[in-house]
């Protein structure tokens, strides 16, 4: 019948019927306890389907001794890192060196005290514990490098290199003079197509970076308003289709970032507040010097429902807007954060919705150029 695996295993071996009663009694309670009269049985048992996690080992046997057990179990990869105390009459420097020698992690002397079998069996499944939660965790930190590399490659070879013909071609075939004017509105299409998949594939990567802890940032100065006013631009269709209007209000503040990150982060934030935003709205972006801070306030009518306020910026959360990935919020937080920012949501029937970010200004970061736009 098969050992239940809920408590540690501990095998004993000793030629001698009245040692292994002794023995199996004082851990019975504890542990569960096999029992082997001779070298050759041991090594079945170990080499079984439920192996043991210790085990005592009498070293003067008939047959096969104790030593040569131990230097079999050493021998053997799936055997070698179970812990053997050996049991002995033994007590000269000669037999405990070579004891030590054969892979034994510790020597309890005859006659044996229960107490001290308990404790040194107890101290030894301790540290076989450790060693197996280290191992575990040596082998996450090893999978998830290699899912990072994996992903790496997917995203820089698999999914972006079919995209640089697509590119490409589309470029020399649109600056073609023999083409109608309907063909090269496809190929533009196709063009800024392509190369919107291959900023989104960019950001997915750098954003799976920024989970993982391996993005390299690399901050410089920038001007907050010239970044404001770009993304604005960008999401001016946007807003006109819904005929909301933007407004950019505040200081010019110089902020230590990375451009592209800044502009990813604020393009998902307002495009957030102009698709919240009800129709004929107004969005308001305020800029602010607090402190040591840039501050990017962005407000629109909207309110988030209760329930989902504090999920706001978590994974794949949508605030109930229809067609949403879920991760727009999300990856503004991690970009703010990423570059040593803070990021927060207020929402109330009183203001709406307000989402404010704070950035490190630029004067305080060694090697930068800060202060304020001119």
């Amino acid at each position: 019948m098969d050992e239940p695996r809920n408590r540690d295993k501990v095998l004993i071996v000793d030629d001698i019927p009245e040692n292994l009663d002794i023995l199996m009694e004082a851990l019975s309670g504890k542990y569960a306890v096999v029992a082997a009269r001779d070298g050759e049985k041991a090594l079945r048992l170990v080499t079984g389907p439920t192996p043991p996690d210790i085990i005592l080992l009498d070293v003067m046997m008939p047959g096969m001794d104790g030593y040569e057990v131990c230097a079999r179990l050493q021998s053997n990869q799936a055997t070698r890192d179970i812990p053997v105390i050996f049991l002995t009459a033994l007590s000269d420097e000669e037999s405990e060196l070579r004891g030590l020698a054969a892979g034994a992690v510790d020597y309890i002397h005859k006659p044996i005290s229960m107490p001290l079998v308990q404790a040194r069996v107890a101290a030894h499944l301790n540290l076989v514990r450790a060693k197996r939660q280290l191992a575990a965790q040596v082998q996450e930190l090893s999978d998830a490098a290699k899912l990072r590399d994996d992903v790496d490659r997917i995203m820089r070879h698999d999914l972006k290199t079919p995209l640089n013909p697509v590119i490409g071609f589309s470029c020399l075939m649109r600056d073609d003079g023999n083409i109608t004017d309907k063909q090269r509105y496809w190929l533009d299409l196709i063009h800024s197509s392509g190369l919107m998949m291959l900023e989104m594939i960019n950001r997915s990567l750098d954003l799976f970076k920024m989970e993982s802890g391996t993005y390299d940032y690399r901050p410089t100065t920038l001007q907050l308003a010239a970044v404001v006013h770009r993304v604005v631009g960008d999401l001016a269709p946007l807003a006109a289709g819904k005929g909301n209007v933007v407004e950019v209000l505040g200081e010019k503040i110089a902020a230590c970032g990375e451009e592209m990150l800044c502009y990813s982060m604020l393009s998902n934030l307002v495009k957030n507040a102009i698709e919240a935003a009800p129709t004929s709205g107004r969005v308001t972006i305020a800029l602010a010097l607090e402190g040591d801070r840039g501050v990017i306030s962005i407000q629109n009518p909207g309110v988030v429902p209760e329930q989902m306020r504090h999920t706001f910026f978590d994974k794949y959360t949508t605030s109930g807007k229809q067609g949403g990935s879920g991760i727009g919020t999300y990856s503004a937080r991690l970009m703010a954060e990423t570059m040593k920012g803070e990021i927060k949501m207020e929402s109330s029937d009183a203001i709406g919705t307000r989402i404010t970010v704070r950035l490190p200004v630029a004067e305080l970061v060694p090697g930068t150029d800060g202060g304020k736009e001119e």
